[in-house]
This record gives C-alpha cells, structure tokens and sequence, in this order.
C-alpha cells in the first residue's frame, strides 16, 4: 500500500479525493492552510484512494498519513 504523507504541520482546508477515486501521479489531493497559505498536497505515485485518514479542520503533523494508496 502506497501513502500520501504531510509535507508540514497544517490545517486541513479540503479533501478532493474520496474512498474509490482513481489518483494520478501529480495529482492534488488535500489542500493544507499552513502560516496562512494554501499548500496542495500532491500524490507522487498512481493508484486508488484505499482510505482518507483525516478530515476537513483536522491539525495535521509533519509526515503524518494523510491518505493510503491501492
């Protein structure tokens, strides 16, 4: 299983996948609000969103999980 990890402690402002999306290498898949900038998140491999392990508002940490990959 392939995961998206967080590039830098933030907020989660949104999610543009959900369980069963096909990603695309490049593809953007959460955008963070982190020291009041929008950061997308981007997958750096091909697959299928298998699970979403945060929310819209949740604080996340620097290489925390954000998403897994099938």
């Amino acid at each position: 299983m392939k995961t998206i990890k967080c590039p830098m402690a933030g907020n989660v402002w949104k999610i543009l996948v959900k369980v069963g999306d096909p990603v695309a290498k490049g593809q953007d898949v959460i955008i963070l609000e982190s020291m009041k900038m929008e950061v997308p998140v981007t997958s750096e491999s091909d697959g299928t969103v298998a699970e979403i392990h945060c929310k819209e508002e949740d604080f996340v940490d620097d290489n925390q999980t954000l998403v897994s990959l099938t």
